[in-house]
Formats: C-alpha cells, sequence, structure tokens
C-alpha cells in the first residue's frame, strides 16, 4: 500500500499543506526543526491513532488552534481510501471514512498500515519495559485491529480496579461489598488479560525468526538475537516456549490468570495495587545470550532496535500473503546519520523492494549510493514542502 496524498491542517507547524506522494521511495530533505518529522508523523498517526513522539495528542495541534485535520489517501491493491482525522485535545477524535458521516477514530485502524522507525526507538533497547510492552501491543493492533478495543478496555479496567484496592489499602476496609466489586473486575481484568496476552504470544511467535533475520541482514551474523518473556502470570518463559504459548486457548490462559490473582490477592490488597496481568510484563531482549539492555554498544543498540521494525515489517508481509499492494509503508526517521556506512549500505539494500518508503534526511549526502534509485524528493521548509521528480543517482544539492 502507499499514500498518494496528504493534506494537514492545524498540525504542528503546519497551518495547511497539501502534498502529493507516489510509491516507491521518497526523500523528505531539509534542516533539522523544519518539520520533516511532523509529516512522517501525521502518515504514521493515521496508522496507529497516536504518535511515536508524543504521549497525548495537545502537541499535535498547531499554536493558536483549537484542532487539527490529517487527511490522507490510500491506496491498496488499486483501491483509493481517503481518511479524515479530526484531532482535538481533550475530546474524542473523530475520523471520516471516503467522505462519509464521522464514526469513532478506531474504525480507522486497519486502512493505512505503517512500519516507522525513528532514532526515539532505541528506547526499545534500552529503555523501560512500558516502551518494549507498547512496542508489542502496537503490533498486535496493526495486524489484528480488534486487539485495540481489548487493549483500550483493559486499561479501563486496571484503573477501575486499582483505583479500588488503593481505596481498600488506604481504608483497610475489605468488607462483603468491596470484595463483591473486586470479583467482578477481576473477572473483567482475566478476560480481556487473556485476550491481550494471547495477542501477544501469537506476534511474538511470528516476529522472532524475522526479527533474527533482520539482524543478521544488518550486521555480520556474529550474534543471535533473542527474548525472554517474563511473565507475572506464567514466569520466565524464553524464545523457544512462544510456539506453544500462541496455541493456548483463551480458557487456558484465563485459568492461569485466575490463579496468578488469587495467589498475590493478599499482596494486592497490601500494596493498593494490581501485580498480576499483562501490565506487568517485561520483554527481556537478549544478544548473544546475554541481555541487551546495559550489556549491547550503540552499534548493537541501533541494529537491534532497527531489527525489531524491520522485523514488524516482515510480518506484515508474510501476513499479508499474496495479496498485492498489501504490505505497509516503511518509514525511516532520521537514521541513515546515525548508521556507519557498512549498516547504511545493509539497510538501503533491505527497503528498496518495499512498495512505499519514506526517508527523512537533513542533506542527501546522507544517503548510501545504493539508494541512487528512481525517487521522489521533498523538499522542506518551514511551513512548507515541495515535491521535486529526481532520477536516478541525480542529487540536487
Amino acid at each position: 500500500m502507499y499514500v498518494d496524498h496528504l493534506s494537514l491542517m492545524g498540525f504542528r507547524t503546519y497551518g495547511f499543506l497539501d502534498l502529493g506522494l507516489a510509491p516507491g521511495l521518497t526523500v523528505l530533505v531539509g534542516p533539522n526543526g523544519v518539520g520533516k518529522t511532523n509529516i512522517v508523523e501525521a502518515i504514521d498517526y493515521c496508522a496507529n491513532l497516536s504518535s511515536h513522539r508524543v504521549s497525548n495528542d495537545a502537541p499535535l495541534v498547531k499554536v493558536g488552534n483549537d484542532r487539527a485535520y490529517i487527511r490522507t489517501r490510500v491506496v491498496r491493491a488499486h483501491q483509493q481510501t481517503t481518511m479524515e482525522l479530526e484531532v482535538t485535545p481533550g475530546k474524542a477524535n473523530r475520523v471520516r471514512i471516503n467522505r462519509a458521516a464521522p464514526v469513532r477514530v478506531r474504525e480507522a485502524l486497519g486502512i493505512c498500515q505503517t512500519v516507522l522507525f525513528s532514532p526515539e526507538d532505541l528506547a526499545l533497547v534500552k529503555g523501560e519495559p512500558a516502551a518494549r510492552r507498547r512496542f508489542l501491543d502496537d503490533l498486535a493492533v496493526s495486524l489484528r485491529p480488534v486487539v485495540a478495543g481489548y487493549r483500550a478496555d483493559y486499561e479501563r479496567v486496571l484503573r477501575q480496579r486499582n483505583a479500588l484496592l488503593k481505596s481498600m489499602r488506604r481504608t483497610r476496609r475489605a468488607g462483603e461489598d468491596e470484595r463483591a466489586t473486586l470479583e467482578v473486575w477481576n473477572g473483567q481484568l482475566v478476560n480481556l488479560g487473556a485476550r491481550l496476552l494471547q495477542a501477544r504470544f501469537q506476534v511474538l511467535a511470528e516476529l522472532l525468526p524475522e526479527a533474527d533475520r533482520a539482524y543478521g541482514q544488518l550486521t555480520d551474523g556474529g550474534k543471535e538475537l533473542g527474548f525472554v518473556y517474563e511473565s507475572s502470570t506464567l514466569g520466565r518463559r524464553e524464545a523457544s516456549d512462544m510456539s506453544a504459548l500462541a496455541a493456548l486457548t483463551l480458557p487456558e490462559l484465563s485459568d492461569m490468570l485466575t490463579s496468578a490473582i488469587e495467589e498475590r490477592a493478599e499482596d494486592e490488597l497490601d500494596r493498593g495495587m494490581s501485580l498480576v496481568g499483562p501490565h506487568r510484563d517485561e520483554l527481556a531482549l537478549m544478544l548473544g545470550g546475554i541481555p541487551a539492555r546495559g550489556y549491547a554498544s550503540q552499534g548493537e543498540t541501533w541494529s537491534y532496535a532497527l531489527a525489531l521494525r524491520l522485523g514488524s515489517w516482515y510480518v506484515h508481509r508474510a501476513d499479508a500473503g499474496d495479496v498485492p499492494g498489501a504490505s505497509p509503508i516503511l518509514i525511516l526517521d532520521d537514521v541513515f546519520a546515525e548508521l556507519d556506512a557498512v549498516r547504511r549500505a545493509r539497510l538501503a539494500r533491505i527497503v528498496t523492494d518495499a512498495e512505499q518508503v519514506l526517508v527523512t534526511c537533513a542533506v542527501e549526502e546522507d544517503l548510501p549510493d545504493e539508494l541512487d534509485v528512481v525517487r521522489r524528493v521533498v523538499r522542506v521548509r518551514p511551513g512548507e514542502a515541495v515535491a521535486v521528480e529526481e532520477r536516478t543517482g541525480a542529487r540536487d544539492g
């Protein structure tokens, strides 16, 4: 798939932007701070309904505006779909699909699919567990949009359950009414948590071989990539367990969650918080048999983070099967300037067969020679972006 048209109103630094795009390679060029990342962020937002840079929507709206609009036209297997997202901080966002009446923004999931790599992705390797949990859940939602509902409902139930546990701890009360209410939240947490765990295990079973393949392509293949899933429900599980875990049924996972919650019930009351569930789990990344976090070099960290994103792209492509034009858009935001020459060349060779690749860079000299293919160049200046056609090997400085 690819986006062939993007319009922005009141988004980030753009009062108004109208930009034609095309399949193949598009390079957005301009000095740091002029708004290149804002453009690819808008496209990625249409796919994931969230920003890879900020945790809430307020920074997405241009100063002085009360809302922002992102309109994209997505082409998938020769079928065009127009999406118009209305982003209103503090209120429910809305979306129009093919100019129909506005619907819940969640209805847009699956129309546009992206895989984006940016410098922030180093947190996948070096950061806290929450970044890796979000990565897994985002990939699960991208592959199966129904997971978005389970995820949102789980977070809602978790907030309510935590509030009750905190209240019970503060008042030192655990009477019949409070325990009955807690049982209700337990049942919902188990139901939704089992669905999230199933989605994660299925994603991990598919991702591990693809990420390892990508890491080998980016490096000399001297170290094997791996995972350990540290579960508050099932304990420590190795990567070799993932296929079996992915095959667990929802009733089986629900029984395991129920048992774990019962086992930690008194601890939860003492601490006033939920100690069991997907929100407490960790994906420990391994490289050459040792934890990547804290031990991987800077180059290994970059390669690992890239491998996770490229592995996600490979998973998407495998999921699409033989459907033409169904692979996601690949976005590389300010990546090549951070890589050495060897990794630049290897990454370039990997991405050249994507249906649409969007690359941001400060100067075209940052691009490796392997990307001297037919490409479209977009010159970005503060508040504007102008597309310029460019042919093989012709770099307009």
